[in-house]
């Protein structure tokens, strides 16, 4: 009886297949240039900072050639969000600069598709093979963090204060960026607005408050067709007051869907840059995912 007893016990250890465990992931999205980066080499982080920095649980260096237009180059962004965040995969996304335009050209134009379930097992050029051959609809993503978001361009490509020509600065008009996709379709995906307000010297080039590089209108997802002058509380000669969280700007102008204002800069004390090390409006968007992406 008990030879038998341990048998059926053996049966029925042998029979039970493990299921498969899932994994969070944390994608950065680097913005315009990209600093030499490797594509397709998610452990690459030149863009950032050290490696080492705690940047989000499993986090992974989404790179592309950012001198090059968005609708070129979002392949790789969704070699990544298929790589990672399908199946039983969930992503947090960190973004930066144009990185925002990437992310939101992803979710607005192809999030709603068919994603074949991927290994989370890159080869040499980014892509992960297939898991069971089944299909599911966009990508598994918590929440995106936005840090000094372009996806309502500047006013310096506006004004071609790039000295560069690089075939991006024309995605990053003004009129042409918010323009390139819908950016209320966000696949009801969260976009945490992180805006800096440590301008410089030629900062009258661009609209209210900004970085250096991009004003409150696009960093803070403030919608319409064009941008314009939002400031911080006080501030005067400006078209309105940048609020926090979702609300509209105090002048009555609405955010896209799904943006909401998680640092608004009244101190002035973070710029655009990330100077190699993780630094400026990059440093509270890395703090946020440490915190929140788990």
């Amino acid at each position: 009886m008990k030879k038998l007893l341990y048998a059926v016990v053996f049966a029925l250890t042998v029979l039970v297949v493990p299921e498969a465990s899932a994994t969070n992931y944390t994608l950065w999205i680097h913005g315009k240039n990209g600093g030499g980066t490797q594509i397709g080499n998610y452990n690459d982080f030149s863009n950032w900072g050290p490696s080492s920095t705690a940047a989000g649980v499993n986090k992974k260096a989404v790179n592309w050639n950012g001198t090059q237009q968005i609708g070129g180059q979002n392949g790789y962004i969704r070699n990544a969000l298929d790589c990672f965040c399908t199946g039983d995969n969930w992503c947090t996304i960190a973004v930066h600069s144009a990185g925002n335009l990437q992310i939101g050209y992803a979710l607005a134009l192809h999030g709603g598709s068919a994603r074949y379930k991927k290994n989370a097992t890159p080869n040499a050029s980014g892509v992960c093979g297939n898991t069971d051959g089944t299909t599911q609809t966009g990508w598994n993503i918590k929440r995106v963090y936005v840090a000094s978001g372009a996806g309502g361009g500047s006013e310096l490509a506006d004004a071609g204060e790039w000295a560069v020509k690089d075939p991006i600065v024309g995605d990053l008009v003004t009129t042409t960026a918010r323009t390139m996709y819908d950016h209320n379709a966000t696949r009801a995906k969260m976009f945490y607005m992180y805006a800096g307000a440590k301008g410089t010297f030629y900062a009258a080039i661009l609209d209210g408050q900004d970085d250096e590089a991009v004003a409150y209108h696009s960093t803070g997802g403030v919608s319409g067709s064009s941008g314009g002058g939002y400031c911080n509380p006080g501030d005067w000669f400006c078209d309105g007051t940048l609020n926090t969280g979702t609300n509209a700007c105090s002048n009555g102008k609405a955010k896209w869907s799904n943006h909401s204002v998680a640092l608004r800069d009244d101190n002035e004390a973070y710029n655009h840059h990330g100077a190699g090390n993780w630094a400026g409006i990059i440093g509270p968007v890395r703090a946020a995912v440490v915190t929140y992406s788990y």
